[in-house]
């Protein structure tokens, strides 16, 4: 018959389970009004309001690109630390969900002992054997909710690992763009430079050739060759970038740069999209950031733990009970008469001084502010970072069409020189002019051309591209 004082305290245990102290979270709502409207840098020109789809470096159809980047996911050190975490973070909720459960420990023990003469007591026997078989359960009723706190915070905990290797992957993906088009854009240069070595090479031979006939100065001829020699000088460096970049997208896919296969560096175009960017809204983008979304899940697992706080305040109740068996053979362990058992309740309170625990309810507090800052500084952030790079990006579209229309005029005033020279209407300095202009404004074109390709990946990488599910939630 079980004991009424036992009774009432575990129907009086069961009555509270459930009841989480400590408060409920609810997730944060950003302030400004321009984390759910329009980017303010919306050129029609550079981007469309559209949303950004998964896999954002598909828009450049370059399968290079595409392999590279799937070696990166899969290769790439830092992702492989990010998924580590990931792995430890599920670990830590399982145990966490494991608190839920009863706990139990199992126990079994034998001795054998021989007395001496000397203190054995009349009528007992020298030698004797004993065996000890014990089953301990424990279950704590999860009255003031710390447990299925301390699991809400463990669960917050691994989607904030999720998000954070969200984040990892955004930058990994990122760089590795980056490097390709780096290396792409190096590899255009290159090109860009010789043409003018080579434009250069043909106007050194015609002032040769003239100045063999007595109608240059050595002047003229040492001119050209100077511009020659300077744009040749230019060829060494960019090769010398270029060849870092490759190495840089080695590191990256998870490869030594001896390793990195050759098609990877084959490409000497400019790695751009020709359309406008597909680039979502404020609301879309706060959904997206990795680290808004690590910041918003970290506050949740802070809110979570002043409730696990909170609960050190009232009893901790165990219910619990023993069952053995004592004997002095193995036969004998398990019959009747050698079992015993012990059911009880226990009620763990610290009361009155409660101090200690109120001061750690006050730092879980503490903890929760500091991450609420957090997720609003993450939310302007990110915000920021999205509108300086469309603002550059768009920008940079401008200057490019300068460019362009300044090339367009240099090569058609190095034109009418070059005419004009053959009919000796003009010197070989005028053209000497007109060519350095026209060098200079290509070279200049052309790392433009380079710039709009990092500002393109750059805004990409502010956009947070392509790691949250549809429903904004983060992917595992």
């Amino acid at each position: 018959m079980r004991h009424p004082a036992f009774a009432f305290v575990s129907l009086s245990a069961l009555a509270l389970a459930g009841c989480a102290v400590g408060p409920d979270y609810v997730a944060p709502t950003p302030q400004s009004s321009a984390a759910t409207g329009p980017f303010l840098s919306l050129d029609p020109a550079a981007v469309r309001p559209t949303e950004l789809p998964t896999g954002w470096w598909h828009l450049y159809n370059d399968p290079v690109l595409d392999g590279l980047v799937s070696d990166a996911l899969a290769a790439n050190t830092d992702v492989r630390q990010a998924k580590a975490r990931i792995a430890r973070a599920r670990a830590v909720l399982r145990g966490a969900g494991a608190e839920r459960l009863p706990q139990s420990s199992l126990s079994a023990g034998g001795s054998y002992a021989r007395t001496p003469d000397s203190q054995l007591m009349p009528g007992a026997d020298r030698e004797s054997a004993n065996f000890d078989l014990g089953l301990d359960v424990s279950y704590e009723v999860d009255a003031f909710g710390r447990i299925s706190r301390g699991i809400e915070a463990s669960r917050a905990d691994l989607e904030v690992a999720q998000a954070e290797a969200d984040a990892v992957r955004v930058v990994v993906v990122a760089d590795t763009t980056r490097a390709y088009a780096d290396a792409a854009s190096a590899a255009a240069r290159i090109a860009v430079a010789k043409s003018i070595v080579g434009l250069l090479d043909e106007t050194l031979h015609l002032t040769n050739r003239r100045h063999d006939a007595g109608l240059e100065d050595g002047l003229a001829v040492a001119r050209i060759e100077t511009l020659r020699e300077q744009r040749a000088a230019e060829i060494p460096a960019l090769e010398a970038e270029r060849r870092a970049a490759l190495f840089a997208l080695a590191t990256l896919t998870g490869r030594a740069p001896a390793d990195l296969p050759p098609i990877a560096g084959s490409r000497a175009l400019i790695l751009e999209i020709a359309a406008p960017l597909p680039v979502g809204d404020g609301a879309s983008l706060l959904a997206r950031r990795p680290d808004v979304r690590a910041a918003e899940r970290r506050l949740a697992a802070d809110t979570a733990r002043i409730g696990v706080a909170t609960a050190d305040l009232y009893p901790r109740i165990t219910l619990g009970g023993n069952a053995g068996s004592s004997a002095t053979s193995l036969g004998d362990l398990l019959t009747g008469g050698s079992l015993s058992y012990l059911v009880g309740s226990l009620i763990d309170w610290v009361f009155p001084n409660q101090e200690a625990t109120r001061a750690r309810i006050e730092a879980a507090n503490a903890d929760a502010e500091q991450s609420l800052a957090a997720f609003d500084g993450a939310v302007l952030q990110a915000l920021k970072e999205t509108e300086v790079a469309l603002t550059r990006y768009a920008r940079s579209l401008d200057r490019r069409r300068t460019l362009q229309d300044a090339q367009a005029a240099a090569e058609r005033a190095a034109a009418i020189l070059r005419a004009q020279r053959r009919e000796g209407t003009v010197d070989s300095l005028q053209v000497l002019d007109a060519e350095r202009t026209l060098a200079e404004t290509r070279a200049q074109l052309a790392e433009q051309d380079a710039q709009v390709s990092r500002y393109q990946i750059g805004v990409f990488r502010a956009l947070g591209g392509g790691w949250a599910a549809d429903n904004g939630r983060p992917r595992t």
